[in-house]
């Protein structure tokens, strides 16, 4: 994908490449300091070597969390399947409407199996938004919400707002804030704005 508003536009543009025997060897000097490993993006997922890496990290005794867009289901379900994973925060991007112009591109029903996936089983993971509101309308974002609910979706729905002025992949004009001073939980889904 290349969100308009990603902040790691140096790592999805082929920059700040780390080799995993940096990582590892790394890893190995913090047994015993840290309790977890946090793989992220881009999108982690698209490594071909991404299961043998977390086989390694999680041989160490680490926990391992994948934030994904959900765009590699086949991947998440083989991690999942074989417990290579302790938590999975899932990036929903947008509703297919908007997802191609916000994202680049077509990949929302690789969500979809995705979101399902994680509904299904027993790992725990978080669904998470980036909120921009010239990308995203407040209608639209109550449109998320209830296809959440369509999906079978229970639980916090976390809401990261845009942050102004950093450097993104595009150009985008500021974003307001104001989504936050509702309250747009229901019964089932309980939306959290995070700073």
């Amino acid at each position: 994908m290349r969100c308009l508003y990603c902040y790691n536009p140096d790592i999805v543009l082929g920059k700040g490449k780390i080799d995993f025997e940096t990582v590892l060897n790394f890893l190995k000097t913090r047994k015993g300091l840290l309790d977890g490993v946090v793989l992220s993006g881009g999108e982690c997922t698209l490594h071909h070597k991404i299961i043998d890496f977390i086989k390694e990290i999680k041989t160490m005794g680490f926990a391992v969390k994948i934030d994904t867009n959900g765009s590699n289901p086949k991947i998440l379900n083989s991690l999942v399947r074989n417990r290579l994973i302790d938590y999975v925060a899932l990036d929903y991007k947008s509703l297919p409407h908007t997802f191609k112009k916000l994202t680049q591109s077509g990949l929302f029903s690789e969500f979809e199996v995705s979101l399902n996936l994680l509904i299904q089983s027993n790992i725990p993971f978080e669904v998470r938004t980036t909120f921009h509101s010239s990308l995203i309308s407040e209608d639209d974002f109550v449109k998320m919400i209830e296809y959440l609910e369509t999906q079978n979706f229970e639980g916090n729905y976390y809401v990261q707002h845009f942050v102004n002025n950093v450097p993104t992949l595009s150009e985008l004009d500021n974003s307001n804030k104001e989504i936050r001073l509702k309250n747009f939980s229901t019964p089932k889904i309980k939306i959290i704005f995070r700073e």
